[in-house]
């Protein structure tokens, strides 16, 4: 009997779906546990420091992309390995972390690999998770799931998108995680990943993922903080402008997001310890002066709630 059969009799084949008490029988576990390569068949370097191990499960799945090597053509296991291998240097060498960022990686080609050392065991055990360096500020909750690509502008490939379903609905119901704990890297912090086209798919994402363990999502997405960048123009750039005005800063509020605008997100996100450290191989500074979800809280006036503000911008 496998692990997954084990825990679905454990479980005595009845899920509770989400807060609102709808109820469903399963006669076995509804996801199917997908090939994930361990860091032994890529070939991992040791860590450089002690694998941290939060001793309860994460509370979302974060999607993320690479961004380098780009949307390459080569779907093979050995291109898979070999990007493991050069993200763990990226993430040693480069950002100075102990190890590879993320927890799992998962290859254009539909080829998942486990990434920090003990993933793959701790999620198997279903109560704990290894900490990730993926998230910054939101580490001990998340855990984060690597796509190879960069996708801005252009769609995933479809064997990327159905291992990534495959994967995320494991994880899940390993966790008991609902699809609507699904985020992106942006839903935490100031960054253009998991790229414009990818980060539109969540929804879709988490309605698959649903299908998969046999639960519906329950509720519409919340509106999340927009993300705004150097270049931008319009209303939302404005209304930025006059937040960060009233917080102190000398911005003009012409809706045009220009130097001074950049270098008052920037001061401010230094001074409150924001992590600009992007997972991905872009450059840090290519992200420092991005106004994200993680920005938006402190500029925000205190006469409404967080979700009032954010349905309005949304708008």
């Amino acid at each position: 009997m496998g692990e997954a059969t084990r825990r679905a009799v454990l479980k005595g084949g009845l899920t509770v779906v989400g807060a609102l008490g709808l109820m469903k029988t399963q006669t076995a576990s509804a996801a199917t546990t997908p090939v994930i390569h361990s860091t032994a068949e890529w070939n991992a370097r040791p860590a450089s420091g002690a694998i941290v191990v939060e001793n309860h499960k994460p509370t979302y799945i974060v999607v993320h992309h690479t961004v380098d090597p780009g949307n390459n053509t080569d779907y093979s296991l050995a291109h898979a390995l070999q990007i493991s291998r050069d993200i763990q240097n990226f993430h040693m060498d480069t950002r100075g972390w102990i190890d590879t960022g993320q927890q799992f990686t998962n290859s254009r080609g539909g080829h998942v690999t486990e990434g920090r050392h003990r993933s793959l065991e701790i999620l198997r055990g279903g109560t704990r998770h290894v900490q990730g360096a993926n998230v910054g500020n939101h580490n001990s909750e998340c855990l984060g799931i690597e796509n190879e690509g960069l996708y801005s502008t252009v769609d995933v490939p479809v064997a990327l998108w159905n291992s990534l379903v495959q994967l995320i609905a494991y994880i899940a119901d390993q966790y008991g995680i609902t699809p609507d704990f699904i985020k992106g890297h942006r839903d935490f912090n100031s960054t253009e990943c998991c790229g414009q086209v990818l980060y539109n798919r969540l929804p879709e994402l988490r309605e698959a993922v649903g299908r998969q363990l046999g639960q519906a999502v329950l509720r519409a997405d919340a509106p999340e903080w927009p993300l705004l960048k150097p270049g931008d123009t319009g209303p939302k750039v404005a209304t930025a402008q006059r937040f960060l005005r009233a917080a102190g800063f000398g911005v003009p509020t012409d809706g045009v997001f220009g130097k001074a605008t950049a270098d008052a997100v920037t001061r401010l996100a230094a001074g409150q310890g924001l992590s600009r450290d992007s997972c991905t191989a872009a450059r840090a500074s290519d992200e420092s002066a991005y106004l994200g979800s993680d920005v938006w809280p402190l500029i925000v006036p205190a006469d409404r709630s967080a979700a009032a503000w954010r349905a309005e911008l949304a708008r």
